[in-house]
């Protein structure tokens, strides 16, 4: 298969070089039903692919390749339940945190989707009655603030939803989220809460995770010198799999609920760790979100690659990535509640494919995951989008946008429209140096000024975006954005032959990090064993502290 891939890889590369002279404004120009080639819906999202520098015989050869990786079939074992996470022996069954079909996925005898029902229905019932004010804290009194303390997965999902969905949350009640291990995270949220009204939810799948432990060691420590050590079963909720731990910290069995080995920390926003989210949106929203996922899960297995979303997100990536040389891909929803979207696609995509080892712990063929990066339009166009308009790297986008506002006038949400449409139209439009001379002159400049500045006002155009419509940014809506970029990621996997579930990357700074800190905290500790820089930042630290 590899040799398959490499013969489908170098064809693209032909391919390349025949249509590099090739506009996507031509394309345009020559084919004017290309839009309606090339986009497809899902309900009421519309994924728009026809602003890409591909033809029919691109698609094609991206097809090719695809097949030639295998992406059908490792898309069969994903979703049977395949140890797909072969360096820790799991399979990746996230998809059953959010299946409504009725189908059981299997695992080691037992239906994963059975589990994730019976948990849910658990975390439903301590959401709704901490809605209703049932569960209270120690003094009697409801709570007004919930506070998520993780990190990663644990963190970036539940507060990247929750402000994406606060229009939905339920009045008067607040959330908050801390990740960092700088202690000024916690103590800068925690300035204006009253410890008696809320409730703190701690996330770790190991329930050792050091930054998360860190934080919630100092909050036990808060509501103790608040409200004494008896109120700590009644303001800690936890999710995690030990729950031995969780009881020796001091949270109550009906208060902890539970996560698998089969659930990866950037893929856990639909199990238990969505705790906070359930709180705020209620259950009928979060289970709208689910749905959401479900709805991506079903098409990604139903459609054919040609008309499966993201499969071409992927196969699209691959292009830029491997063919056309782009080592990063910004993605900028027009919408403000979506600021932490990139930042969440992040974790999701760098830290599932920023690998350089092969399945098989060879050394990959291939470039792989791309930066990730972007932040909310029209922001971005006022900070980094002149690079990408005029810099000498070709940056693709995705645009997200909403038809609809879910609060907001609508005058000013058809000026936020407008300048998203205006973006993916002049990224690929661009403006030559004549038309710059021409618009300079028609304002009035003699020819030799606008012969000067002409240069300063071009734009190369022919850069690649993709653009998401859809109605509203609802419980479902987001859903559904998130599943579509969990698949992408994976097809992208399967075509650079890597493990998408594990993240040893993130081991050995955590080893060293463990032998630093005793050196970090006592002061007369030897230094003799490490490298001159470290040692020498360490002394110098030492210094500064008097």
């Amino acid at each position: 298969m590899t040799q398959t891939v490499a013969a489908a890889m170098a064809a693209l590369e032909a391919h390349r070089v025949e249509i590099s002279q090739h506009r996507i404004a031509d394309f345009f120009a020559a084919d004017p039903d290309r839009f309606a080639r090339h986009h497809i819906t899902l309900d009421d999202l519309l994924f728009d692919y026809s602003k890409h520098r591909i033809t029919d015989a691109t698609l094609a050869h991206l097809l090719s390749l695809a097949r030639a990786a295998g992406v059908e079939e490792h898309r069969e074992r994903l979703f049977a339940g395949d140890l797909v996470n072969n360096t820790e022996n799991r399979p990746a069954l996230h998809m059953a945190l959010r299946s409504f079909s009725g189908e059981a996925m299997q695992l080691d005898g037992e239906d994963a989707c059975a589990q994730a029902r019976a948990e849910r229905a658990r975390v439903f019932a301590f959401a709704e009655e901490l809605r209703q004010g049932v569960i209270c804290g120690a003094t009697g009194r409801a709570f007004t603030d919930v506070v998520n303390i993780g990190i990663g997965g644990s963190d970036l999902g539940p507060a990247m939803a929750a402000r994406a969905l606060s229009p939905f949350g339920k009045p008067g009640l607040r959330m908050h989220f801390v990740a960092n291990v700088d202690g000024a995270d916690l103590a800068d949220t925690m300035t204006d809460l009253d410890p008696a009204r809320t409730l703190f939810i701690i996330c770790s799948k190991t329930f050792t995770t050091q930054e998360t432990m860190a934080n919630a060691r100092a909050a036990r420590a808060m509501v103790v010198a608040a409200l004494g050590e008896g109120a700590v079963a009644d303001h800690f909720a936890a999710v995690s799999t030990r729950n031995d731990l969780v009881a020796a910290f001091g949270v109550r069995p009906e208060r902890t609920f539970c996560m698998w080995d089969w659930v990866g920390g950037r893929y856990s926003i639909w199990s238990s760790i969505g705790l906070s989210l359930a709180i705020f949106i209620g259950p009928e929203h979060f289970e709208d979100f689910l749905r959401g996922g479900h709805d991506v899960d079903r098409h990604f297995q139903d459609a054919p690659l040609q008309d499966n979303i993201p499969a071409l997100m992927a196969l699209l990536g691959v292009w830029y990535r491997n063919i056309w040389g782009c080592q990063s891909h910004a993605v900028i929803p027009y919408d403000q509640r979506l600021a932490r979207f990139p930042a969440y696609l992040q974790q999701l995509d760098m830290e599932s494919n920023g690998k350089s080892v092969t399945r098989t712990g060879e050394k990959a063929m291939f470039e792989t995951a791309p930066v990730i990066w972007g932040e909310p339009g029209s922001n971005g166009q006022h900070a980094f989008f002149q690079m990408l308009h005029q810099g000498t790297d070709v940056i693709p986008v995705d645009f997200l946008v909403a038809a609809k506002p879910t609060s907001a006038a609508a005058g000013q949400h058809d000026l936020l429209v407008a300048n998203c449409l205006a973006q993916s139209e002049a990224l690929m439009r661009g403006r030559s140096l004549a038309q710059a001379r021409e618009a300079l002159l028609a304002q009035g400049l003699d020819a030799r000024a606008a012969a000067a500045l002409a240069p300063h006002k071009t734009f190369p155009g022919d850069r690649p975006s993709s653009t998401f419509l859809y109605r509203a940014l609802t419980p479902r809506q987001l859903g559904r954005l998130i599943a579509l970029y969990e698949h992408k990621v994976f097809v992208q996997s399967v075509v650079w032959n890597i493990n998408p579930f594990d993240q040893w990357g993130v081991e050995l700074g955590k080893e060293l990090c463990n032998r630093l800190a005793p050196m970090v905290s006592q002061r007369t500790a030897p230094l003799d064993e490490l490298d001159g820089s470290t040692a020498g930042l360490i002394g110098w630290r030492r210094s500064l502290q008097g």
